[in-house]
C-alpha cells in the first residue's frame, strides 16, 4: 500500500521529521519530550499520551488543566477507539436558576459555568484499557516539572499574560487562589523565567496514587465540594462521584479515498465531516485558487448552521448522525453553494482556550488526544491547596427553553475540543488535530484537504495559511493569507478581514504512519512553541 500522497515532500515548506521507533508531537516541547521518555522505558503509545497531557496541566496552564475535559482517539490492535471524557452539568445546574437571576448567556468566569471535569478519569480509563506502564510512573514527569518548576516558553507566556490581565480585572476575591498560583508575584511569569506549582503536584501524585478515585469519590472531591457549597456554586461531590467517561463509537466519512473519522456528538467533530461530506462532491483544479476557498468556505458555513442547530448531549439531539451524513442530505446541500457567498441556515435532514496531542509507537499504537478547560485558565477558579483550575464548560449550553442545547441538569453541553483520525483501506494512516475553538472543525476540513486533496505533506499541511469563518459572510484570513485571493473572495461577497497575528488560527499537529515500513511522519505547528519528539 503506497501513501505517498501524504508523506511526499512538498516544495519550499518545512521539512516533515521522520522517525520509526516512535513519536509524540505537541504544541509545548517539554511535554512531548515527557511522552516520548515514556516510549523510551518500554511504554507504549497510550502511556505516551497519557504522560504528554498530564504534562500539559503543567507546562502549558492557560489553555488546559486538572479540572479540564478530554476526548480521545485509539488505534490499537487493528481497531479506532473513542473515549468522550467530557462531563455533564451538576445536578443542582438548571434553567430556572439563570432565568431567575437574570441571566442572558452563561457567565465565562466564577463557579457557575463549571461542569463535571473528565480529564483525570480519561487518563485512568486510558491507562486501564491499554497502557503498558503503571499511571504513577506515567505521571512522573508532569509532577517534577510541577515541584521543580519549569521556564515559561515563549506562546504560552503571551496567552498566560492575557489570562492573567482578563482575571485580574475581575477584581473579586473569588478569584484569589487563582492568582496565589499563576501569578504569585502579582503578574503573569515572565517567558523564560520559572514557575513551579507544590499544590499542582501534589494533586497529580494523588491522582497517580489512587487511579484518579480522589478526585471524584475521595480527598480532592470533598475539597473541592467544599469549596462550592461555600460560593454558591452547582458542582458536588455526588456529581464528580457519578461520573464515568464513556466508550463510544468513532464516526466517519468516506473522502478521496481515505476515511476521516471523529469522536461523535457532543463534540462538534461532525461539523467537519458534515463539510467534508458536502466537499467529496465537488471538483478542485489546484489549492491556492479562489474557487477552491470559496467551496470550502462555503461547506464549512453550511455545516456549522446544522452543527450549532443540532449538536448537544445525544440523548436530546433530534437528528442522528447518519442523517446529517447522508448522501442525500450532503447532496441537497452542496446545491447551496453558488458563485457568491452565501448566508448560513441550518437545513432539514429527512428523519430517519484547548492543547491537542498526537502520539505513535512502534508496533503500531497510536493516539490522537485533546484536552481543555475552554479558554485561557476556563473558569478562574482554583480549588484553594490544589492547583486545580476549573473549566467553564458550561458556557456552551443555550439559555433558549426551545433549543436542543438548552441547559438543564446531568446534560452534556455542545463541546469544541475534537481531535481527528484517518484510515485507508482498513489501516490507520494516523492522528491528527487542532486547539482553539470553533477554529477545530474548520482547520480539520483544511488540513485534511490540504493532506488527501492537495498531497501536502504532514508538516506543509499545518504550515498552509488559514482562514476561518466568524459568521454570517464574515471570514478572517492569517497575516500570510494571499492578499489576491482575499480581494477575489470579496468580490464574491464574503467579509474578509485579515487578522494582526495568528492566535485564533488554532494549533494543530499530525502523525502519519507508513503501514508498509512502519515509518512515522510528524508536522508539528508553526503557530506555537511546538516540537516533534522522536526516535
Amino acid at each position: 500500500m503506497n501513501y505517498d500522497s501524504l508523506l511526499n515532500p512538498y516544495p519550499s515548506q518545512r521539512m516533515t521529521t521522520y522517525a520509526r521507533g516512535g513519536m509524540v508531537t505537541t504544541a509545548q516541547p517539554l511535554a512531548a519530550q515527557a511522552g516520548l521518555d515514556m516510549l523510551k522505558k518500554g511504554g507504549n503509545a497510550i502511556d505516551a499520551a497519557i504522560a504528554t497531557a498530564a504534562c500539559l496541566t503543567v507546562v502549558e496552564p492557560n489553555s488546559n488543566s486538572i479540572g479540564g475535559d478530554s476526548f480521545a482517539l485509539v488505534w490499537t490492535d487493528g481497531k479506532l477507539h473513542g473515549l468522550n471524557a467530557s462531563g455533564p452539568s451538576p445536578a443542582a445546574m438548571n434553567l430556572a436558576y439563570f432565568q431567575e437571576h437574570g441571566y442572558q448567556s452563561i457567565p465565562a468566569y466564577g463557579v457557575l459555568p463549571v461542569t463535571v471535569p473528565g480529564t483525570p478519569a480519561a487518563w485512568a480509563a486510558l491507562s486501564e484499557r491499554f497502557g503498558r506502564l503503571p499511571l504513577a510512573d506515567v505521571l512522573q514527569p508532569a509532577i517534577e516539572y510541577a515541584e521543580r518548576g519549569f521556564p515559561v516558553s515563549p506562546t504560552i507566556g503571551k496567552y498566560w499574560d492575557l489570562g492573567f490581565r482578563n482575571i485580574s480585572a475581575l477584581n473579586d476575591a473569588l478569584f484569589e487562589p487563582w492568582l496565589r498560583t499563576f501569578a504569585p508575584q502579582g503578574r503573569a511569569p515572565f517567558i523564560g523565567e520559572m514557575w513551579r506549582s507544590p499544590d499542582h503536584a501534589a494533586t497529580l501524585r494523588s491522582i497517580a496514587e489512587t487511579n484518579a478515585e480522589s478526585f471524584y469519590r475521595g480527598e480532592l472531591a470533598e475539597r473541592i465540594d467544599a469549596f462550592y457549597r461555600e460560593n454558591g456554586g452547582f458542582l458536588r461531590k455526588e456529581d464528580l462521584a457519578a461520573y464515568k467517561p464513556e466508550w463510544v463509537d468513532p464516526i466517519h466519512v468516506h473522502f478521496r479515498g481515505y476515511d476521516v473519522w471523529e469522536i461523535p456528538p457532543n463534540g462538534q467533530g461532525l461539523i467537519a465531516l458534515i463539510a467534508l461530506n458536502i466537499l467529496k462532491g465537488l471538483d478542485f483544479d489546484a489549492k491556492d485558487t479562489v474557487e477552491t476557498y470559496h467551496k470550502q468556505i462555503e461547506a464549512v458555513k453550511l455545516a456549522f448552521a446544522d452543527g450549532l442547530r443540532f449538536i448537544t448531549d445525544p440523548a436530546c439531539m433530534d437528528v442522528t448522525v447518519e442523517q446529517l451524513l447522508s448522501e442525500a442530505y450532503a447532496q441537497e446541500r452542496r446545491s447551496l453553494i453558488q458563485q457568491q457567498a452565501l448566508l448560513p441556515e441550518a437545513g432539514e435532514p429527512q428523519k430517519s482556550g484547548t492543547v491537542y496531542l498526537a502520539a505513535a509507537d512502534g508496533e503500531g499504537n497510536m493516539v490522537s488526544f485533546i484536552q481543555s478547560h475552554a479558554g485561557d485558565f476556563g473558569s478562574g477558579i482554583v480549588i484553594p491547596g490544589t492547583g486545580i483550575c476549573m473549566q467553564n464548560r458550561g458556557t456552551g449550553f443555550s439559555l433558549d427553553p426551545s433549543h436542543p442545547n438548552v441547559v438543564a441538569p446531568g446534560k452534556k453541553t455542545y463541546h469544541t475540543i475534537i481531535p481527528g483520525f484517518i484510515t485507508k483501506d482498513g489501516e490507520a494512516v494516523g492522528p491528527f488535530g487542532v486547539m482553539c475553538g470553533s477554529i477545530q472543525p474548520q482547520a480539520h476540513v483544511q488540513i485534511v484537504m490540504n493532506a488527501i486533496q492537495f498531497r501536502l505533506n504532514p508538516q506543509a499541511a499545518l504550515d498552509a495559511p488559514r482562514w476561518r469563518w466568524i459568521k454570517e459572510k464574515m471570514i478572517e484570513v492569517e497575516p500570510q493569507f494571499p492578499d489576491h485571493i482575499a480581494q477575489a473572495l470579496a468580490r464574491k461577497g464574503h467579509i474578509v478581514q485579515r487578522a494582526l497575528d495568528s492566535g485564533m488560527f488554532g494549533r494543530g499537529q499530525i502523525i502519519w504512519r507508513d503501514p508498509a515500513s512502519g515509518v512515522l511522519a510528524g508536522g508539528t505547528e508553526p503557530r506555537a512553541d511546538g516540537a516533534v519528539a522522536s526516535w
